[in-house]
C-alpha cells in the first residue's frame, strides 16, 4: 500500500512537472503577474541604477506584461544573490538576477562562495558593458598607483569578490603597492561616501556612476581616477592607466587581463537554471525590444549611462571562455589569495 501511494505521488509530481513545462509565457506571467529582479547590490551604485531602470520597463516588452519587482539583495560581493537565485527561487521565469560582473571569474578561480556554474545560468541579455575604475580623493599623500608603491593608500573594500577589493590586493602582490583595504562597504555608494568623509584615501566605482552621479568631483579636481579595470585604456579616459598595465612578466599580465576582462559581461542578466526554453525565449526577446524602446534608452540618456547591448548567446560565448581559466594562472590567483 505504501509502495503503491509512493507510486502514485511520484507520478503526480512528473504530470505536474510536466504542465508546468508545457505553460506558455503567457500563462507563466499573466498568473505570477510579478517578476523579481534581485540585485546584487545596495542602492545607490551602477548595478542598482540599472537594475530599476530595467525592472521599470522590462515588463511592457513581456507576454502578460507583468510588474519586474527589483530587490536588493547585497552580501559576499553580489554572490549571495547569485546563489540564491541559482538554489531557491523558481526556475519559471519569475525570477531575474544582476550580480558581479566577476561571478564567473569567481566560479572559475574556486570561490568557494561562488555556489553555482555560471554556463548553466539562463542568460538574457546586457544592457551596457563596462569599465570599472578606482578613485583618489585630492587630500591623500599617494595620488596615483605608482605613488601607492611607496605610501600607503586606504581604500574601501565592498567585498572579496568586487573589483574594488580584489585589485588592490592583486596590485599588492605582482606591482608591490601598499593598498590598506578597509572592508565591510556594502556597494560602490558607500565606499565613495567613505571617500569624501575621509574614512578613506580612495574606492572603486564604475566609470558609468561617476558620470552619472559624480561628475563634478573631477570638474572641481577633488578626486582623481588613476586606474581602469579594462585590457586597453578607454579611449573616454586616455590617460588613466589600464590594470595590465601593471604587469612585469607575461603571467603577471595574463593575471591582471583576467580581472580586467570582466568588462563584456558588464551589466548583464540572468535567471536561474532550468527555466523552460518558450518562457526563455520570451524573456530574451523582451529583453532585446526594451534595449531598442526609445523610451528606455531616453531613460538611461536622462541617467547619463551607457548602453551597449549584447545577447544571451554571446554572454554564454564570455562566460564559457571565462571559466576556462589555465591552471598555471588559477595557481597564481589562488597563492594570492590564499583559497
Amino acid at each position: 500500500m505504501i509502495r503503491r501511494t509512493r507510486l502514485v505521488v511520484t507520478i503526480g509530481a512528473l504530470i505536474a512537472s510536466g504542465a508546468a513545462l508545457a505553460q506558455t509565457a503567457e500563462q507563466v506571467f499573466s498568473t505570477k503577474k510579478t517578476v523579481n529582479l534581485y540585485i546584487g547590490y545596495t542602492p545607490g551604485g551602477s548595478y542598482d541604477l540599472y537594475g530599476r531602470l530595467v525592472a521599470q520597463h522590462l515588463g511592457r516588452h513581456l507576454p502578460g506584461k507583468p510588474t519586474v519587482i527589483p530587490n536588493n539583495m547585497p552580501g559576499a560581493g553580489s554572490l549571495t544573490a547569485a546563489n540564491y537565485v541559482n538554489d531557491v527561487a523558481p526556475k519559471d521565469g519569475t525570477a531575474l538576477a544582476l550580480v558581479s560582473e566577476t561571478a564567473a571569474m569567481e566560479q572559475a578561480l574556486g570561490n568557494p562562495a561562488a555556489k553555482f556554474d555560471a554556463t548553466k545560468f539562463t542568460w538574457i541579455g546586457r544592457v551596457a558593458s563596462s569599465n570599472n575604475i578606482h578613485l583618489v580623493w585630492h587630500t591623500a599623500k599617494a595620488q596615483s598607483v605608482e605613488d601607492a608603491k611607496t605610501i600607503e593608500m586606504t581604500v574601501a573594500g565592498t567585498g572579496p569578490a568586487n573589483l574594488a577589493e580584489a585589485v588592490p590586493r592583486l596590485l599588492n602582490a605582482i606591482a608591490g603597492t601598499k593598498f590598506k583595504i578597509i572592508s565591510g562597504y556594502q556597494a560602490a555608494g558607500p565606499g565613495m561616501l567613505a571617500m569624501e568623509r575621509g574614512e578613506v584615501d580612495g574606492t572603486g566605482t564604475s566609470w558609468a556612476i561617476v558620470k552619472a552621479t559624480k561628475q563634478e568631483w573631477l570638474e572641481k579636481k577633488i578626486a582623481k581616477i588613476i586606474l581602469q579595470d579594462v585590457p586597453e585604456r578607454s579611449p573616454e579616459l586616455p590617460d588613466v592607466p589600464a590594470l595590465p598595465e601593471f604587469g612585469q612578466t607575461p603571467e603577471d599580465k595574463q593575471v591582471l587581463g583576467l580581472y580586467a576582462s570582466g568588462g563584456a559581461i558588464g551589466r548583464a542578466f540572468f535567471g536561474p537554471p532550468g527555466i523552460p526554453p518558450q518562457i526563455a525565449k520570451a524573456l530574451r526577446d523582451g529583453f532585446a525590444a526594451m534595449v531598442k524602446d526609445p523610451d528606455f534608452l531616453a531613460d538611461l540618456k536622462k541617467a547619463n549611462l551607457d548602453v551597449e547591448p549584447a545577447t544571451a548567446a554571446e554572454l554564454q560565448k564570455v562566460v564559457e571562455a571565462t571559466v576556462k581559466v589555465p591552471d598555471s594562472v588559477r595557481a597564481r590567483v589562488r597563492a594570492i589569495f590564499g583559497n
